[in-house]
């Protein structure tokens, strides 16, 4: 399955909140579907299967990455020491794409890559327009020294609402550029996923 280009409210709304996906919120709290409101007097009962898709499913959302790709992430995380679930999230945190976001230089991380692929971007002073480019504890992220770039970074960063950065980033916001210090903690990783049932999601294959 490709990535997703859909409503993202709609899936806001059977998911729950994504932050890397929309900044949007819906007023309605019950999820899409044409029964629509009278869900809310139903008490829905979801599989054990169910619940382990749900949470995988958003990762994909939240991160806009494949089926595929999630999976090559499942399989990397098997082979590294340590907890697979936050390994998988690390991974996933450590992308280009995702600490452009996580620095503020963009809104969503859909943007962050649209900002990354536009070449605006550098990693330790090379340019890098490849989105799930894996970030490495002391690289230096930059924007680059041309007008446009630099305009539209400051202009996201001024508007950001990740106010609280991660401690394993650092920010210079008269010089634009970030510090990937080392691997994100699982308590800062600002989305609401049980990371052990996409274990047992992929587990099952």
């Amino acid at each position: 399955m490709s990535r997703y280009i859909g409503p993202k409210i709609r899936i806001i709304r059977r998911l729950g909140e994504l932050p890397g996906l929309t900044k949007k919120t819906s007023a309605r709290k019950y999820g899409p579907g044409q029964h629509g409101p009278s869900k809310l007097t139903k008490k829905i009962t979801l599989s054990d299967y169910s619940l382990r898709l749900q949470e995988k499913q958003k990762l994909r959302y939240n991160y806009g990455i494949s089926e595929t790709q999630l999976y090559k992430y499942f399989k990397e995380a098997q082979r590294l020491k340590g907890l697979t679930g936050t390994l998988i999230l690390q991974l996933l945190e450590m992308r280009l794409e995702n600490i452009v976001y996580r620095l503020g230089f963009a809104s969503t991380i859909a943007s962050a890559r649209q900002f990354v692929t536009h070449s605006h971007v550098n990693v330790n002073g090379k340019s890098v327009n490849i989105p799930s480019f894996q970030c490495k504890p002391n690289d230096l992220i930059s924007i680059k020294t041309r007008l446009n770039s630099r305009v539209l970074a400051k202009k996201n960063l001024d508007n950001s609402v990740n106010s609280i950065l991660p401690t394993h980033l650092e920010l210079d916001k008269e010089n634009l550029t970030g510090k990937v210090k080392g691997l994100i903690k699982r308590e800062e990783v600002n989305l609401i996923v049980n990371e052990l049932l996409i274990v047992e999601f992929y587990s099952r294959k």
